[in-house]
């Protein structure tokens, strides 16, 4: 069986078109509604069944799955500007990141608090190089939304041995096992995929990832 996942991406700006601006609460609450439901209506096309919000469940650190569909693994992730979500059928524990190069983001402090100091090593090897950090950034939050804890392992203890030229890896925490990750540099996102991978004196081959822009 080939080993396969989907990656759907899309902006913000289509999924909500006419997004209001209007107290933050309900800005967040709007949303999250429409990304529901455009994750729902993809999952529909898929499984060719119709998916509702109550067809989730959640594990114990609350990582969503389809309770009719358990084999069917997915995950998702947005940023201010785009949407992603990664599923498939024969790879177990997903996770995936997506941020846009664009972000303001107060890049030192952050990664002295979240890097790991051999990330953090490379990342000033590189010139504290913006695109890097978001590789790291993305590899960290998709290896830890795959294994299920999400923020419950302190970001600084996972090194995601992140390269500064190879777009892809394999890193090993002893709480979380061994996940290999693919990251995408797209125009103006930054998008990582991970799975769980063991590691083997065979290295580890990567499954084909199929990426589909909205």
């Amino acid at each position: 069986m080939t080993r396969t996942i989907q990656l759907d991406l899309n902006s913000i700006q289509n999924i909500i078109p006419n997004f209001q601006t209007r107290d933050r609460k309900s800005q967040i609450q709007e949303l999250k509604s429409a990304i529901y439901q455009y994750r729902n209506q993809l999952l529909s096309n898929y499984l060719v069944t119709d998916i509702h919000n109550d067809s989730f469940d959640k594990t114990e650190f609350g990582k969503p799955y389809l309770i009719d569909y358990p084999k069917f693994y997915l995950n998702h992730s947005h940023s201010q500007q785009h949407y992603a979500l990664v599923s498939s059928q024969n790879i177990p524990d997903l996770g995936v990141d997506v941020e846009d190069l664009n972000r303001k983001v107060r890049f030192d402090a952050l990664a002295k608090h979240a890097f790991h100091p051999e990330e953090y090593a490379s990342w000033e090897d590189l010139g504290f190089d913006s695109a890097f950090w978001f590789k790291v950034w993305t590899t960290k939050e998709a290896i830890l939304k795959a294994s299920g804890l999400g923020i419950r392992l302190s970001l600084n203890e996972l090194n995601t041995k992140v390269h500064e030229v190879n777009d892809g890896g394999i890193s090993t925490h002893a709480q979380l096992g061994s996940f290999a990750y693919q990251n995408f540099q797209l125009s103006s996102v930054m998008l990582t995929v991970a799975w769980r991978s063991e590691l083997s004196c065979k290295g580890f081959a990567f499954p084909r990832i199929q990426i589909v822009q909205h």
